[in-house]
């Protein structure tokens, strides 16, 4: 578990239950409100415990699947494929807009 979460010796919610619902608002681009409102968990604590991940991790990137890293090969080659195709485009278009001059 991350270090990021405050221990209490008062505290109702667990370290596990904690990181899911901090999981739940960094990995699915839910909202606090959203994931406090369906957890019953107050907006601001949840906000915090949010807070104090962010601040733990930040700068750190998440890692890059295998997966991942060839659909990203895959959409650099497209890129590259449209970027020579446009420009093929322009120059014509611009041959032939002179050529009717």
């Amino acid at each position: 578990m991350g270090e990021w979460i405050v221990s209490s010796q008062r505290s109702k919610y667990s370290p596990e239950f904690r990181e899911a619902a901090v999981r739940e608002v960094i990995d699915n681009s839910r909202t606090i409100d959203d994931v406090a409102r369906s957890l019953d968990v107050v907006e601001q604590t949840l906000g915090s415990w949010v807070k104090a991940y962010r601040e733990l991790h930040s700068g750190e990137e998440p890692e890059v699947g295998v997966s991942e890293r060839a659909r990203i090969k895959e959409l650099e080659r497209e890129n590259r494929e449209l970027k020579l195709e446009n420009e093929f485009l322009g120059k014509s278009v611009a041959f032939f807009a002179k050529k009717h001059r």
